[in-house]
């Protein structure tokens, strides 16, 4: 399922948010990718895809459920509510590379979320999504095509969540950290309000 996410829902590294943002809000470990050009759309591989990828982000995403807790959630449902897509919280970044020791690194990346006692809410590995963080655009060139549609240069890509979302707690500063990449770790982190 794919949603999309606007420009002023992307919010920076830091930002302070209502833990009431949503009906039903949540937020999860994610990440982004940005686009460098427009012929990611011929990618077939992961190591083709890191070759028209400039960046990765640091990334929470803040989507906010809406439907009620009772209500079937099916795929036409998340398509009418745009794959729950919010808000986001963009953080640090780093240069992607397009060699095997980079798509490695990123496959066996730790991803780690903890709150401000530093207690762990979440960890996963780079393989929690669908085997490789990069295998989630090679599922989105497809999906796009399939409706005419093509990736363009500077897109930020989603590439989804790498736990169980969880409810924000008013008072809560969520960080999530990103340890394994040959460029060091990344880092991003959102606070929780009123």
């Amino acid at each position: 399922m794919r949603g999309v996410l606007l420009r002023d829902m992307m919010l920076k590294e830091g930002a302070k948010v209502s833990a009431n943002f949503g009906a039903r809000p949540i937020w999860e470990a994610d990440l982004i990718v940005v686009v460098k050009d427009g012929a990611i759309n011929e990618a077939k591989t992961t190591l083709d895809v890191a070759r028209h990828l400039s960046e990765v982000v640091a990334f929470i995403e803040l989507p906010d459920r809406i439907v009620a807790e009772t209500e079937k959630v099916d795929s036409n449902l998340l398509t009418a509510i745009n794959a729950a897509a919010r808000l986001g919280v963009l953080g640090s970044r780093a240069k992607i590379e397009p060699t095997a020791e980079f798509l490695a690194a990123f496959e066996k990346m730790t991803v780690t979320a903890t709150d401000q006692n530093r207690t762990v809410l979440a960890t996963a590995k780079g393989d929690a999504l669908l085997g490789h963080p990069l295998n989630p655009v090679l599922w989105l060139i497809k999906d796009l095509a399939a409706t005419g549609e093509r990736l363009r240069p500077g897109d930020l890509l989603s590439l989804g969540s790498f736990a169980r979302p969880e409810p924000p707690q008013s008072g809560q500063t969520i960080t999530v950290r990103y340890q394994g990449l040959p460029s060091g770790p990344l880092q991003v982190s959102v606070k929780f309000v009123e």
